[in-house]
């Protein structure tokens, strides 16, 4: 089993002291993934992170909002929405975190890793093609769609969202595509305000978005459930060739940014579950990206808990690809 580690500390200078989305929070969720590899046994490895290349980003982000990242970059700083800062040095940590978002959709595309995770920020799902948001600026998992269709790799891609906020960019970027599925777990209400049950997608994608809201309080049966019985069997149903994780863990009980009760026990459960979704669908691994998350021992504790139940899904099916 070969789980790849995707961060750099070149993203740490996206920074603005005060502001709960932090360096700590990369660290945290790093040292959770190799808690999470070695409690499993697997080989972890620890790839260089590359930049992403301008050609990549605009597959999904309009020249115009990237042209006014860099103004603002130069400007010695702005900010985008009340939430979301830039300052010198933010774009290329967006940049490397789209980068290693790519890198880990390619390595479980292809069979290199069983188990890709870019641990990076900042974070992307709520970033829309011409704006960002919610402390996000590129939509890495959208992204890294786009770099396996571009790649020949995976024509049909399905993206699991389980932050506790509904990733409205990711939602609005594919939501007439019909070969991308989204679905997601959140908190509702809560911001952003949108991932209702009626929103399904529309054209030629209407029946790809699959939005499953948790009422504040809900905990881990209301969780592991929406995944278990609708989630996953829709997914499961679309047939995806790839399976990409935006990954947040601010539905945890401890984070202090949402009203749910989550526990790391139950992140585990649902990785269990894809695991063995993926095993079914004899997918070669599955790749995540760092969402949310603002308690440094949940996130920790979540990671491990994620990584150790996707191998396990994986590793105890009989008809393991």
């Amino acid at each position: 089993m070969s789980v790849w580690l995707l961060t750099d500390a070149a993203m740490d200078v996206h920074v603005l002291p005060g502001h709960v989305e932090r360096p700590d929070r990369r660290l945290a969720v790093a040292d959770g993934m190799r808690d999470g590899a070695s409690e499993a046994g697997a080989e972890l490895v620890e790839p260089a992170v590359e930049e992403i290349g301008d050609e990549e980003v605009r597959a999904i982000h309009d020249s115009n909002y990237l042209t006014l990242l860099a103004a603002a970059e130069g400007s010695n700083g702005a900010w985008l929405d009340p939430d979301t800062y830039v300052v010198r040095g933010s774009l290329r940590a967006a940049r490397l975190a789209s980068g290693a978002t790519v890198q880990a959709a390619r390595a479980a595309a292809s069979g290199e890793a069983e188990v890709a995770f870019a641990v990076v920020r900042p974070p992307g799902h709520h970033a829309a093609a011409a704006r960002g948001s919610g402390f996000c600026l590129l939509n890495n998992v959208a992204v890294a769609a786009a770099a396996l269709r571009r790649d020949g790799v995976a024509g049909r891609i399905a993206i699991l969202d389980w932050d506790v906020h509904h990733g409205d960019g990711t939602q609005a970027i594919f939501d007439a595509d019909p070969a991308v599925c989204y679905a997601s777990t959140h908190q509702s209400p809560l911001y952003p305000g949108t991932g209702s049950v009626d929103e399904r997608g529309s054209g030629a994608g209407l029946g790809t978005m699959h939005n499953h809201p948790l009422a504040p309080g809900a905990g881990d049966s209301e969780f592991v459930a929406a995944w278990q019985k609708e989630l996953l069997p829709a997914i499961e149903a679309f047939a995806p060739d790839a399976l990409l994780i935006s990954a947040g863990y601010d539905a945890h009980r401890d984070d202090p940014l949402s009203h749910l009760a989550v526990s790391d026990d139950a992140f585990g459960a649902v990785s269990r579950l894809v695991g063995e979704m993926s095993t079914r669908l004899r997918l070669p691994g599955v790749a995540l990206t760092l969402e949310g998350g603002y308690d440094l021992a949940a996130l920790r504790a979540s990671a491990a808990t994620t990584v150790r139940g996707l191998l396990d899904g994986r590793d105890h099916l009989p008809n393991r690809a």
